[in-house]
């Protein structure tokens, strides 16, 4: 892979992360709260309502966790020049003391036992041996885009991504499933269905590390949500279809199958995946970080137009989506 082509790739993927989480974050809890509050589908980046149970105050643009997360991990990845238990440890640990985060509405419960445990010095293979939420796979993207066309790899350092704070199958295969489709994603001649595929594929590979745990199958899952969003229906029957019988939650069996859903109703558009996650609401931002992070790294960032990556930038000046994509691009190049 070219070197400007790869750039570019990374880039999308960071950016998409942001995109999906900022233009989802305003979604209500329900498909029909959404439609109902908004008129329609979300087609701007838009303020959080004032009756949102989480992301109320939020502006337009502003990202949550999720992408507070992701580039906090991209950050140890470049420090430690590679995934590490204890720098991915020190990057949500310095994430969550800066956000505040014992008086924080958006930390996640995983995340947080984590955390104070690690704050306790619980030794690290312990603290996330309980970690089952989407918080595993919400940040995970990063890890893929360290590994262009490298599968197996993304889902070895997914792993290791999720030790802190969700080590357990489950999570692991969730993290897994997304990390994998971003490394799938980068290579010039990819093709979506490879994607899907890959992702299928590394969450299984991904059940293999962490304490056993409850939790239906990702990657059959992921299935039944594309198959939901390939139907015949209407654009909104499909996202309730996939809201009922995949759920849209904190669960990562539920997220992490509606972000390929998602993905795929949209063909892989990075802006249309973020219209159709925020469509679907419930844990809307989570399912648009990841599925986006997808898109973008499949279509790079000459897919997005312009007023997107001005007002991510504009919406969140303490983010550095091109320094942190040019660091991970100068590691993904030295490790040839």
């Amino acid at each position: 892979m070219q070197d400007q082509s790869l750039l570019k790739k990374i880039q999308g993927g960071l950016y998409g992360q942001a995109l999906g989480d900022a233009w989802a974050m305003p979604a209500l809890l329900r498909p029909a709260e959404t439609w109902q509050h908004f008129g329609g589908w979300i087609t701007q980046f838009l303020d959080a309502p004032e009756i949102h149970p989480v992301h109320r105050g939020l502006r337009a643009g502003q990202v949550t966790d999720d992408t507070e997360q992701a580039m906090a991990l991209a950050e140890s990845i470049i420090a430690d020049n590679g995934v590490t238990v204890e720098g991915v440890a020190r990057a949500i640990c310095n994430w969550y003391d800066r956000i505040g985060g014992d008086a924080s509405m958006y930390v996640g419960p995983s995340t947080r036992r984590a955390v104070q445990a690690i704050k306790r010095g619980v030794d690290l293979y312990q603290t996330g041996r309980f970690g089952d939420t989407n918080g595993a796979s919400m940040r995970v993207s990063v890890v893929g885009l360290v590994h262009p066309g490298d599968v197996d790899g993304a889902v070895k350092d997914a792993y290791l991504s999720c030790v802190p704070t969700h080590n357990t199958d489950v999570a692991v295969s969730g993290a897994a499933a997304v990390a994998g489709a971003v490394a799938s994603a980068m290579p010039p001649d990819a093709e979506l269905e490879a994607i899907i595929a890959a992702g299928q594929r590394a969450a299984e590979m991904g059940l293999t590390y962490g304490t056993p745990w409850m939790g239906a199958s990702i990657a059959k899952r992921i299935g039944i949500a594309v198959e939901i969003a390939r139907s015949n229906r209407s654009e909104r029957e499909r996202l309730q279809e996939m809201y009922d019988v995949i759920g849209a939650g904190l669960a990562i069996t539920e997220a992490v199958p509606c972000a390929f859903g998602v993905l795929v109703m949209a063909e892989g558009d990075p802006k249309q995946t973020a219209i159709y996650a925020a469509g679907l609401s419930g844990d809307a931002d989570t399912v648009g970080a990841m599925a986006c992070a997808i898109a973008g790294a499949w279509k790079g960032i000459e897919a997005f137009e312009p007023f997107i990556v001005q007002q991510l930038k504009a919406a969140n000046p303490a983010l550095d989506f091109d320094m942190v994509a040019q660091g991970l691009f100068d590691l993904v190049r030295r490790r040839g």
